[in-house]
């Protein structure tokens, strides 16, 4: 398994111009806020019944979810699993207060694609392509380069 430092080092190979690092700082929290929500605007189903209270923010897809992404998180670094539960945490919450006044599949969709569209587009002004194009589990650095570097 990778070290997160030779994750960073080889997702920064395609990140280095300055337009393209602005718009990631932008578009890979935005993406994976909207995953959360997309996840959260999920039937909840049996996850329903696993807690014996109502609480909205744990009862959902997106919970359940995040739990392996941040097994992920916590095998790299345990202080990036903390900083990235820190993120997850504020996505959960931030979704719940948008479910209370809009559609969240609708927002969360609509923030997912203007955010992806954001992104090939600095890919295209870097002139190399997304870093999950060569390993899907860039999909998951992203964000934990932005924190880190938020962070730094």
């Amino acid at each position: 398994m990778r070290s997160l430092d030779q994750w960073f080092s080889e997702y920064a190979v395609s990140h280095q111009n300055k337009t393209n690092q602005a718009i990631h700082y932008i578009c890979v929290p935005a993406i994976f806020f909207s995953i959360v929500g997309l996840l959260m605007s999920m039937p909840a189903g049996f996850l329903k019944g696993l807690i014996p209270r109502d609480l909205p923010l744990i009862e959902n897809w997106a919970s359940f979810f995040l739990i392996f992404v941040l097994v992920f998180y916590f095998r790299l670094s345990v202080s990036m699993g903390l900083k990235m539960l820190l993120f997850a945490v504020l996505c959960l919450v931030g979704n719940y207060f948008i479910s209370l006044v809009f559609p969240l599949w609708l927002v969360s969709l609509l923030i997912f694609v203007i955010a992806w569209i954001g992104q090939f587009y600095g890919h295209k002004i870097e002139g190399k392509k997304p870093s999950f194009l060569k390993d899907i589990q860039f999909l998951l650095i992203g964000p934990a380069w932005i924190v880190h570097k938020i962070f730094k």
